[in-house]
């Protein structure tokens, strides 16, 4: 089984920032990819930050330039750093993890989600 547990949300002014961080243990064989993904209320969960097969980071429209994805393999962990925000990045977000659980076996898990709300 592979657990992931995230953290660093919270309530922040428009303009802050905050550094969102998810960590992946248990029975890992290796990770392949890490990325965020974040749902809003009455909206459907969308992709915010995710790694290419190309090496490159695909962050959506609304978040480039201001958003940054980052890894430590040795840790097993995933960062979104985010700044400039906004109110309408207040979501849940959602950290994911690609994961080969032995050779040739491969699944996705995703972390409990950690509120971020932007507001004055």
């Amino acid at each position: 089984q592979v657990q992931l547990v995230g953290s660093g949300g919270g309530l922040v002014q428009p303009g802050g920032s905050l550094r969102l961080s998810c960590t992946a243990s248990g029975s890992i064989y290796s990770i392949d990819a890490m990325g965020w993904y974040r749902q809003a209320p009455g909206k459907q969960r969308e992709l915010v930050a995710a790694p290419t097969s190309g090496g490159r980071t695909n962050y959506a429209d609304s978040v480039k330039g201001r958003f940054t994805l980052s890894r430590d393999n040795a840790k097993n962990t995933v960062y979104l750093q985010m700044d400039s925000l906004k109110p309408e990045d207040t979501a849940v977000y959602y950290c994911y993890a690609v994961v080969s659980v032995s050779s040739g076996t491969t699944r996705t898990y995703w972390g409990q989600g950690t509120q971020v709300t932007v507001s004055s």
